[in-house]
């Protein structure tokens, strides 16, 4: 073996030494080093992994709270929408009820003011007959030159009024 040894320079004993070093210092090592190491990255895996899994879960929370305000939103404007709706019916009935007074309110006016009208043309033509038989009385007091009774004086007045509405 020495022919061996010369060539390559390697010792079997000090290869083997040297094998066997590089276990134990492997062994060692991966006691202490990397299995903390490892430990350390797992545990940091499922660290991140729980971030992952909490952002998901607020991700999903927040996609629920969106679908819950928009159901809201969806039902707040319906609710408008109708409230909308029935303050216009409202306002309706309100404007036809006011277009009924009004109209009520103007045919009692009218009403009045035809039995107004009514009552002064009356008012009228008896002041007319009024000064009408007085013109008359005068006249015929003046042609017969003597007193006429009442009673002649109405028939004098009834018959005059008769004589004008014919001719009118």
């Amino acid at each position: 073996m020495s022919g061996f040894e010369s060539i390559v320079g390697v010792n079997p004993w000090t290869a083997l030494a040297t094998f066997c070093n590089m276990i134990i210092t492997f062994l060692i090592l991966r006691h202490f080093l990397f299995k903390p190491v490892k430990k350390m990255i797992d545990d940091r895996q499922q660290e991140i992994d729980g971030m992952y899994a909490d952002a998901d879960r607020a991700k999903a929370e927040a996609k629920a709270l969106e679908q819950d305000y928009r159901k809201h939103l969806d039902a707040a404007k319906s609710e408008r929408d109708e409230i909308l709706r029935e303050a216009v019916v409202r306002a309706q009935a309100k404007e036809r009820e006011i277009l009924a007074d009004a109209n009520a309110q103007a045919d009692a006016i009218r009403e009045k003011a035809r039995a107004d009208i009514a009552q002064e043309r009356k008012k009228a033509v008896n002041e007319l007959k009024n000064d009408i038989s007085g013109i008359a009385i005068d006249i015929a007091e003046k042609v017969t030159e003597k007193e006429i009774s009442e009673k002649d004086h109405e028939a004098l007045i009834e018959d005059f009024i008769r004589k004008m509405g014919d001719a009118s």
